[in-house]
């Protein structure tokens, strides 16, 4: 497994992001999970997303668990900020006072004395964000957390934090089908030397031709809630995603594998983080680093996606709002 820069922080070039083993996409199986943190790590990946909000800390206390012997192997990412409560609603906090707390929470459950990259979930619309990386840089002083992150952050707001301590990575969604980096924020870190980690580089796994019917999810399903997995627009978008399989056919891959060489085609310092809780879709995603693209190739695949062909936001109005204020 190559491996990318992050400002200063080297990880692999492919991560694992952890959340679907805890929450959002259906049943899981624990000891599947497991077995996943292990191959991922055996098969060269360095690189583990989570966040206290998934599964309102199951998901840091199962990576905790079953990786604390392996912790010197792999860069540990986890975010804060994001509050899930009891009846399904969410809150945002990122309050400087509490932000040491939230940090130490998250350590006990991890096992671990030192978080790599430690992000904020999302922007607190309450608290400006000069004083919510000010108590994360103090984190970094006390030796708990090693480098910075902000998760769906808008340009403005990047330079600003920035300017307070250095941000290390920005993470937000980015695939064929969510191209809104593009516009600015990828320009915005490249400039800053600040890295960029996709997630749902897959599309909540509609880039992998699998999902043909939405009728097969689980009624807790997060993507029951995103309006391009709904009516018309499931139908309209997946039949694009049909021509990404047929493309990949041609390319003897997967659809994901394709859409993951795309990605890792669209510059230095990116690192995707699919998420998966199984080992065989781990490996189909892992094999895409040996995917090589042509430029014909990935103008053929803008193509298919280009930003206005895609039907429906990516979350429900609620959560679009706090993005678009971040």
């Amino acid at each position: 497994m190559r491996e990318v820069n992050l400002g200063e922080l080297s990880v692999s070039a492919l991560g694992l992001g952890c959340m679907g083993m805890s929450q959002s996409y259906g049943n899981t199986t624990p000891a599947e999970s497991e077995r996943t943190l292990h191959r991922a790590l055996d098969l060269g990946v360095t690189f583990l997303d989570t966040a206290n909000a998934y599964g309102n800390g199951h998901n840091e206390e199962l990576i905790g668990r079953v990786l604390s012997e392996r912790r010197n192997e792999f860069v540990l990412a986890s975010k804060f900020g994001l509050i899930r409560h009891p009846d399904g609603s969410r809150s945002i906090d990122g309050h400087p006072d509490r932000v040491e707390k939230h940090c130490e929470d998250s350590l006990r459950r991890l096992k671990t004395d030192v978080i790599d990259l430690y992000y904020l979930h999302r922007v607190d619309p309450k608290v400006p964000i000069e004083d919510t990386v000010g108590a994360m840089a103090d984190l970094v002083i006390a030796g708990k957390i090693r480098y910075l992150g902000l998760s769906e952050i808008s340009t403005e707001t990047l330079y600003r934090a920035h300017a307070v301590h250095t941000i290390t990575a920005v993470q937000s969604e980015y695939s064929l089908w969510t191209r809104d980096p593009e516009a600015k924020i990828l320009g915005a870190c490249a400039k800053l030397g600040i890295g960029f980690v996709p997630f749902s580089p897959l599309g909540r796994a509609m880039l992998t031709g699998r999902l043909r019917d939405t009728a097969a999810l689980t009624k807790n399903d997060l993507r029951l809630t995103m309006p391009r997995f709904l009516g018309d627009n499931f139908a309209s978008n997946f039949s694009l995603v049909q021509k990404l399989i047929a493309f990949a056919d041609q390319k003897d891959c997967t659809g994901a594998q394709l859409s993951l060489a795309w990605l890792l085609a669209q510059g230095d310092g990116i690192a995707p983080i699919p998420g998966t809780k199984k080992v065989n879709y781990l490996e189909e995603n892992i094999a895409a680093i040996n995917l090589n693209l042509g430029q014909a190739d990935i103008e053929h695949l803008d193509t298919i996606f280009a930003p206005g062909k895609i039907a429906g936001d990516r979350y429900a109005p609620a959560m679009m709002a706090i993005v678009r204020q971040s």
